[in-house]
């Protein structure tokens, strides 16, 4: 932690983070345009009220779809300040994904560029109106900062399951706040720094990228990148200082021309949604000698779990580190006891951070979140992960795999089943079936094993997917089957497939 002090546990309504920098400073740069933070709490102001004036009552949702914009970077704020809950889309997202999040959410407005809105077909836009960024005027008037109980719902962040679409993580003022304060807390960020946000702010580790800066009063910087070169002369650019990536990031990273010393600013890059590869650390370590390297552990149930001093990885790199603040995690037994040292078990989440279950979904939320362990310190209610590691003697976690079938590529967790409906919507297959199989570059990619429905399958296939899902849902490979393997129950047989080619 920041110099070994306790960051403050008292949660605030989230759109107080404008409050954390001195007015003048700068804290969000977007496009050409900085805002300093008087201006960035003037613009959540003017949003917020924007956002009521279009006949929205408090608890409504209200999604967007777009890049990195201004607006994006702003509403977590903005719709936080007017009591509504924000839904950002991803915006590699294509319409099919965008239509269930707007349908499951019952968002009542969607934001999003004239391009997006014209992708969308008849009954996408479910119950929400539609406005496009291009004609978006944030309020005359601005809404002052709010008195909302921290424990309100102030986002939802979809998130996949191994079965079915993915389902809404619902995330209060408090969950967000002190999720800000403990990254900002353990990291060391402070007023000087600079973060480039690369990430998709629709994830958790996205939009932290935002609000943790701003929880140290630093400079956010809003950055959508093409090609990792992209990356390398945003960060000389903007003295950068801080860098979060996922696994196939870094490794592209690590592979780029750093030879103009675009790195000299860096002080703190950051991993979290996979393992990241030893040989790439080392890379990392070797390309950036003055900057410190988390390796870190989370999952949007719980936003983040673990981190790993930096002290610490050069001689542990398979390790995930220990608890963050406000966070507990426990490693437990099939029969709810603790396990041993360097005994695997699940690994349990409790504390503040634990999100207040999945929208709608009273059946995940309780399958997923569930009472904490009896011997848990913080009690509770808890996130099983699902997820399987091992606490070693010298007190550190390492990961060992997951229970589930998810497939995580480029950092993004995919359910196999909406990857099967995708593929069985398309008519060039009877059956399907898809896994995650290992790619070095991706830490996983898709493999589909199906059956074919009549000549030309893969290409027409091939042109659904490329035309309805982004390009990280879509299978690197696929093998065709006359058949696939059935379970006693007349399943299809997953594990006998997985066993086969995962």
């Amino acid at each position: 932690m920041n110099g070994g002090v306790t960051p403050d546990p008292t949660p605030f309504p989230l759109d107080r983070l404008t409050s954390r920098g001195a007015p003048d400073a700068p804290a969000l740069t977007a496009g050409a345009e900085t805002l300093s933070y008087a201006e960035l709490e003037s613009e959540v102001g003017q949003v917020a009220a924007a956002l009521l004036a279009q006949g929205l009552k408090p608890g409504d949702r209200i999604a967007s779809w777009m890049g990195k914009t201004k607006l994006a970077c702003v509403l977590p704020l903005a719709a936080a300040r007017a009591g509504l809950v924000h839904v950002p889309v991803n915006p590699v997202l294509k319409r099919a994904q965008a239509a269930h999040i707007l349908a499951d959410s019952g968002a009542k407005l969607l934001i999003a560029n004239e391009a997006r809105l014209n992708s969308l077909e008849a009954g996408d836009r479910s119950e929400a109106s539609l406005t496009s960024l291009e004609q978006w005027q944030p309020g005359q008037e601005a809404l002052p900062q709010s008195l909302h109980d921290p424990d309100e719902l102030a986002a939802l962040l979809y998130t996949s399951g191994s079965t079915g679409k993915p389902k809404g993580v619902m995330l209060s003022h408090a969950n967000l706040w002190l999720g800000a304060v403990s990254v900002a807390d353990y990291l060391g960020l402070s007023l000087k720094d600079r973060t480039l946000a690369v990430l998709p702010l629709a994830f958790d580790y996205g939009q932290n990228q935002l609000l943790s800066t701003w929880a140290a009063g630093g400079h956010a910087i809003a950055f959508d990148y093409l090609l990792p070169r992209d990356v390398v002369r945003a960060v000389g650019r903007h003295d950068v200082t801080v860098l979060a990536g996922v696994p196939p990031l870094w490794i592209q990273l690590a592979e780029a021309d750093w030879s103009k010393g675009e790195d000299a600013s860096l002080r703190t890059l950051t991993n979290s949604g996979g393992h990241l590869p030893e040989t790439v650390f080392r890379k990392l370590r070797s390309l950036f000698p003055e900057a410190r390297v988390h390796l870190m552990y989370g999952l949007t149930e719980a936003f983040r779990s673990t981190s790993l001093d930096p002290a610490l990885a050069e001689e542990h790199p398979d390790s995930v580190g220990t608890a963050i603040p406000f966070v507990e995690v426990m490693i437990v037994r099939e029969d709810g006891s603790e396990a041993a040292p360097d005994e695997e078990g699940e690994l349990v989440h409790a504390g503040p951070l634990v999100a207040q279950g999945y929208w709608n979904d009273p059946g995940k939320t309780g399958e997923r979140f569930k009472p904490a362990p009896s011997f848990s310190r913080c009690g509770g209610r808890a996130v099983w992960s699902g997820d399987r590691a091992v606490r070693g003697k010298d007190g550190l976690i390492r990961f060992r795999g997951r229970d589930d079938a998810m497939i995580k590529v480029s950092g993004n967790r995919l359910s196999p089943t909406e990857i099967e409906e995708a593929a069985l919507a398309s008519g060039a297959v009877n059956e399907v079936l898809a896994i995650g199989a290992k790619d070095e570059r991706l830490g996983q990619a898709v493999k589909l094993i199906a059956v074919a429905k009549g000549a030309g399958a893969e290409a027409h296939l091939r042109a659904y997917f490329a035309r309805e899902l982004p390009a990280y849902m879509q299978p690197k490979e696929i093998v065709w089957r006359d058949a696939l393997p059935l379970s006693p129950n007349g399943k299809i047989d997953r594990a006998a497939i997985v066993k086969e080619f995962a």
